[in-house]
Order: C-alpha cells, then structure tokens, then sequence
C-alpha cells in the first residue's frame, strides 16, 4: 500500500510538472522578440530623464559604498540564479537571462521579465520541465517573504515610526500590515492549489528568497551609512522599512525611483537623506539602462544569426 501510494504521489507530481507545451511555436519566438524590442524603447526614453550631470556629482567615492551597491543590485538575480540553478540545474548563461528579467521588471512594467524568463527556459524544454509553474511559485514566495520581512521590519521599526516619521505611524500602517497578513495567510490556506513544486522545494525557495531579503536590507544600510555616517538608527530603520513596503507594490515599474519620490515626499529636499536616495535610484536606473541595452542587443544580434 505505501509503495503504491508513493507511487501514485511520483505520477501527481510527473503531471504536474510536464512540459506545458511539447513544441516550440512561432509565437514564442515573437513575444520574446517584442518584449526585446518594447525593452530598447523604454530604455531609450528614460535615457533622457536622467540628469547626469547631477548624478555624477553626488555619487560618494567610499569603496564600502561601491561594493554594498553592487552587491544590491545582483543580489535579486544571483538568488534567483540559485533557486533555478536548484530546479532545472540553469547553465551559466540563465543568470544573464535573469538580468534581463530584472530589467525588464523594473523599465517596463511589473511581471514583464517573468514573460521574458519564461519564453526563455521554454527555448530550453529539456532542461526545464513545466517552466510557467516553476516561475509562478517562485514569484509567488519571494512576495510572501517580502511580506513577512516587511512585517518584521514594522515591528522593529515601530517605536521610532512615531518620532522621526509621523506620516508612518497609526491606523494607516496597521491596515497595511493586516493586508498583508491576511495576503500571506490566504496563499497558505490554499498552497495546495497554487503551487506546483514539491514541499522541499517551496522551502529551499523560500529560504534564499528570505536570505537575499535580509542581504539586500542590510546592504542598503551600508550604502546609506557609508555616504552619511551622521545618519541615525532611527532613520535607517524607517527607510529600510519603506523601501520593503515600495517593493510590495505590483505592476510598479522603477521601484527605487519611486522610493526615492515617497521618501523625499517624507523627508523633505532639504535633508541629506533624500538627495543620497534620489542619487542611488538614478544610480540604479542607470545601471537597468546600461546593462539592458547590452544584453538585448546582444540577444537580438543572436537571434538574427540562427
């Protein structure tokens, strides 16, 4: 009886895990060629709103500064690098297509690199079984473990909410954290359901998807502390805690331009703080732009030679 049930649990998950489709098809081919073209257009109209000059004049020279901002932006897609590295045993190549991903996220618009990674592992259908399952599940528990690290930041960041950031504090973040809450209970009531992966699996996702979240918090403490060591616990309890609850937001393209808007909007332009948030953003949009143009140039210049 166990053997047949273990067996007939194997052949659950062999379904379950397929191959969504046995075939390449033309159209594949063609969303990934115009989310490659769509990207070099975003890319080509936010070049202009960058203010270079500005940019480069605030930019700190601390190599602390430096090697915490590189290690933030490639944390996203070295975890993720992992996680696929761990499912579908991903070459090299795929933390390049993880890139894009994130570029594309980030310029085009929210869940657009998801599209973009998943015509790519369906180019790669020996290597990766079901690739649309495996993504969902990954997209869905990074959200659950930015929410409960929003949480726990909220908690630690509570008692001084009230006094360096009343805009923060009261009703309105309690409403927050308990749609939260009830978002991440909603999605283990029904995990059955909703996720595709074995359980082993899901935890191995969850803990480097909470790993980078925690990686990625104290790396941007480093990066603010670094450029203004004057700056106080308080305050960098408070932005951490901002920028956790920004990257919540779905749909959102430019995540840190927009954390850098809502914390000038709290802090005020007259702080140094905001100015710093203002010029790692553009920092970091700089970087989308720089490496998005390579790689897709690259990626088109490929597929016109096959």
């Amino acid at each position: 009886m166990a053997s047949r049930a273990l067996g007939e649990t194997q052949a659950t998950w062999a379904g379950r895990l397929r191959p969504l489709l046995q075939d390449q098809h033309p159209w594949q081919k063609y969303i990934a060629l115009g989310l490659s073209l769509a990207l070099l257009a975003a890319l080509a109209s936010k070049l202009a709103s960058i203010g270079f000059a500005e940019l480069f004049r605030g930019i700190p020279a601390s190599p602390i500064f430096w090697m915490a901002f590189v290690a933030y932006y490639l944390a996203l897609p070295a975890s993720e690098w992992i996680i696929f590295k761990r499912l579908w045993n991903i070459p090299r190549a795929g933390f390049f297509a993880l890139l894009r991903k994130l570029v594309s996220n980030e310029i085009l618009f929210g869940y657009s690199g998801e599209a973009y990674f998943y015509s790519w592992a369906r180019h790669r259908a020996k290597m990766a079984a079901a690739p649309f399952g495996a993504i969902k599940d990954v997209s869905i528990l990074s959200a659950v473990a930015g929410n409960l690290m929003t949480l726990a930041m909220l908690a630690l960041a509570w008692p001084v909410l009230g006094e360096v950031a009343p805009e923060l504090h009261g009703r309105t973040v309690a409403l927050s954290a308990a749609v939260i809450i009830g978002l991440s209970f909603l999605l283990l009531a029904f995990r059955h359901r909703i996720f595709s992966l074995s359980r082993s699996e899901l935890w191995m996702i969850f803990a480097v998807h909470t790993g980078r979240l925690l990686l990625t918090t104290l790396l941007s403490g480093v990066m603010w502390r670094s450029a203004l060591p004057s700056v106080s616990t308080g305050w960098l309890l408070v932005l951490a805690t901002l920028q956790l609850v920004v990257t919540r937001l779905p749909f959102v393209p430019n995540k840190d331009l927009v954390f850098a808007s809502v914390a000038l909007f709290l802090i005020g332009h007259d702080g140094a703080i905001g100015p710093l948030i203002a010029m790692i953003a553009g920092l970091i949009l700089l970087v989308h732009l720089v490496l998005g143009a390579v790689l897709t140039l690259a990626e088109l210049a490929a597929a016109h030679r096959s």
